[in-house]
């Protein structure tokens, strides 16, 4: 077997050593101290940016609190409620297509309506525009509002108002013991007792203020008192 020379052996360690690979001998006092890993107190990152000059991402490198403190997190539930909860009480979905007829005939509008401009008629027929489910097709009710959805649904409270002023006297969950429920007073200001009945929570100060500008800033005050019974019901019923 032919033997390689030591001198070939070390000459090839060093041409490694020159192309920039550190080599250690036995006995080399240079050699580097053995690794320690770093303690907690050794290091602590400073929030910067996850860009430079040289980049186009200089964005925040942290958005927001990294966790939530359980002193934060127990104060959010005890005024919240827990998440399951909260996320069905604090959520805004679409009212249902049949909801929406609940509650114009809560109100007095006549759903069997058949003129052309009729709030009854328009409810019918928009059953498709306000997302109704349609069972032949196997497509289920949406659940999120749509513009076309809202537009419609204004038109159809726009029209369905002076039914709902009109009739409001007459309806008995609305009554204050043997008094009739009015939306209007006989000065045409906003009743605070016929608004709660109309929303079907307490009317507050914020609600009558906003009917009674509504009602001032329109052309006609019939045209007012419309418009402003057609906004409260139409923020009722899309959580706005």
């Amino acid at each position: 077997m032919r033997r390689t020379p030591i001198a070939i052996i070390l000459l090839t360690l060093l041409g490694c050593a020159d192309v920039g690979m550190d080599v250690i001998l036995p006995g080399d006092d240079t050699a580097p101290p053995p690794y320690t890993p770093p303690t907690d107190g050794d290091f602590v990152p400073t929030p910067g940016t996850a860009g430079d000059e040289d980049t186009t991402f200089s964005h925040p490198a942290g958005l927001g609190p990294v966790v939530t403190s359980p002193r934060e997190a127990l104060e959010r539930m005890q005024e919240q409620g827990p998440p399951a909860f909260a996320s069905r009480v604090h959520g805004c979905r679409k009212a249902r297509f049949r909801t929406i007829g609940r509650v114009l005939a809560s109100r007095g509008v006549n759903l069997d309506a058949d003129g052309d401009t009729s709030a009854g008629r328009m409810y019918r027929t928009s059953d498709q525009a306000l997302g109704a489910p349609n069972y032949a097709a196997r497509i289920p009710e949406t659940t999120t509002l749509t513009v076309a959805s809202a537009s419609r649904l204004f038109d159809i409270l726009v029209q369905a108002a002076p039914e709902i002023i009109a009739r409001m006297p007459e309806r008995e969950e609305c009554r204050l013991g043997e008094t009739p429920t009015v939306l209007f007073d006989e000065r045409g200001r906003c009743n605070a007792d016929g608004l709660t009945c109309l929303l079907g929570v307490p009317a507050t100060a914020a609600h009558v203020g906003l009917c009674d500008d509504t009602v001032a800033r329109a052309a006609t005050p019939e045209e007012g008192q419309r418009l402003a019974i057609a906004s409260l019901l139409a923020a009722e019923l899309t959580c706005e």
